[in-house]
């Protein structure tokens, strides 16, 4: 039976129009680090190229060894050194981010080793830049975002300024994305994002 983690992981429904606490446990990842405007950096689209050969290629020698699974939409955690870069700004250009894949629990360091070498032997895009890393995210606040990407700076700006301090809560960690609409697919007002958050108690 192929294994489709959206469907059996809770954190993957989260509610439209309100944030709710979640406790996001360790989870491991493929993960490449980059700088700049997604929508025109080079480094971006390089980043992908490596990413999801590399993720497919895991997924195949998964299935060769008796395990398949689906594998799972592109994701990545955001930052700039001016939180503001997000909730009203949106200067794209000042941002850090790291695309992530996430892989399901079996998949061990020699899985990602032997995809890498199946990779490099069809001449794909380099995946060296490409590592498997834990992320261990604890409590969370997270929305389901419906919409354009650039609409979701007013929804950021209240999860940081309203619902983060009226719970006694701080932020904790790298704003976390995950792309469950496909932006070439489906029109800008149909995609669905979830937003997260990392925080803490105060």
């Amino acid at each position: 039976m192929k294994v489709d983690l959206k469907k059996q992981l809770a954190d993957y429904h989260p509610p439209n129009g309100r944030f709710e606490l979640v406790t996001v446990p360790p989870r491991h990842y493929l993960m490449i680090d980059g700088h700049g405007d997604p929508n025109t950096s080079p480094v971006y689209a390089e980043a992908l190229a490596a990413l999801f050969p590399l993720a497919y290629a895991v997924k195949f020698v998964s299935k060769n060894l008796g395990r398949d699974y689906v594998v799972m939409p592109l994701q990545g955690l955001w930052w700039a050194d001016d939180m503001t870069a997000f909730t009203t700004r949106r200067d794209k250009s000042t941002w850090h981010w790291t695309l992530l894949n996430l892989l399901p629990d079996w998949i061990t360091p020699e899985h990602v080793d032997a995809a890498r070498a199946a990779v490099a032997a069809k001449g794909a895009a380099p995946s060296t830049a490409v590592r498997l890393e834990v992320l261990d995210e604890g409590l969370c606040v997270q929305t389901m975002h419906l919409g354009p990407y650039d609409d979701e700076g007013p929804v950021l700006q209240r999860l940081h300024d309203e619902f983060v301090p009226e719970h006694g809560l701080s932020l904790h960690g790298r704003h976390h994305e995950i792309y469950l609409g496909d932006v070439r697919r489906a029109a800008a007002e149909r995609l669905r994002t979830i937003l997260r958050q990392p925080v803490q108690r105060s």
